[in-house]
């Protein structure tokens, strides 16, 4: 009997999660009838390719639930770099993306509060005598980055010597272009640079960051009912519990969850 009260319970509270949905944002958030949700598999944080070729992750989850309250079907639409998953959303190919928050971008996307906080962070050579991200920014350094990524963003505007030679995007790429062209530095997530360094012990990831990266989840400029009630939704999300669940879940609990406000 319990059981069952409780079955009941969760079913109301779903049905009640669906009908707070404002129909305005329901409309701007599935103009297609769907939700279109871009996922960019370049973050390994976020998003991760399963078993069964499916997109998994805290990227993939928050998908999933927003298309829950939504009532819509879900469909996920796949890119290599966060750039390429952004030029949809400016071509209103997508309904939501998982970007960082970047003012070049604010333009044409609209941005929740971050819910993800990870690091930008340097790959070099084990023996380079460089030790802090300010060693990098100088006349004649030449670091790898992938092409509109969070990182290619910041440095850009905030680099005042060192050169950025960019890639086409994608996890990994920033580091092969490093190693062909014998750059001083890759530039990229700490993930990914970290693990990539366990299993090449001639590199190294300097301990100090370049950068905190916020993560956020957008709609594209226009939709602002979907934009705030996406708002409502990450600071949910966040404060549930929800998106440290699924970095554990994922084997990303060392990403740090942001603080409600962001």
């Amino acid at each position: 009997m319990i059981r069952i009260i409780l079955a009941a319970a969760f079913a109301l509270c779903a049905q009640a999660a669906v009908a707070q949905v404002p129909p305005d944002a329901v409309k701007e958030l599935a103009p297609t009838g769907k939700l279109r949700a871009a996922i960019n598999y370049g973050n390994g944080v976020l998003t991760q390719k399963g078993p069964d070729g499916e997109p998994r992750g805290v990227s993939a989850d928050l998908s999933r639930e927003l298309a829950r309250r939504l009532g819509v079907p879900l469909e996920y639409v796949t890119f290599t770099a966060a750039g390429k998953a952004f030029e949809a959303a400016k071509e209103n190919k997508v309904d939501v993306l998982f970007v960082a928050i970047e003012p070049v971008r604010a333009a044409d996307v609209e941005f929740t509060p971050p819910y993800v906080l990870i690091e930008g962070a340097y790959l070099v050579l084990k023996d380079s005598p460089l030790r802090e991200p300010a060693d990098l920014d100088q006349p004649g350094k030449r670091i790898a980055v992938g092409e509109n990524s969070a990182y290619d963003l910041y440095l850009t505007r905030t680099l005042k010597h060192a050169t950025l030679l960019r890639t086409a995007g994608g996890c990994c790429k920033n580091i092969d272009l490093f190693r062909a062209e014998k750059l001083d530095a890759a530039a990229g997530v700490r993930q990914p640079l970290a693990e990539y360094a366990k299993e090449h012990p001639d590199v190294r990831v300097l301990e100090k960051a370049f950068q905190q990266i916020r993560q956020a989840m957008g709609t594209p400029k226009g939709r602002s009912a979907a934009a705030a009630y996406l708002r409502t939704f990450i600071e949910e999300m966040k404060a549930s519990g929800f998106v440290a669940e699924a970095l554990k879940r994922s084997n990303q609990a060392d990403a740090q969850v942001a603080p409600a406000g962001g």
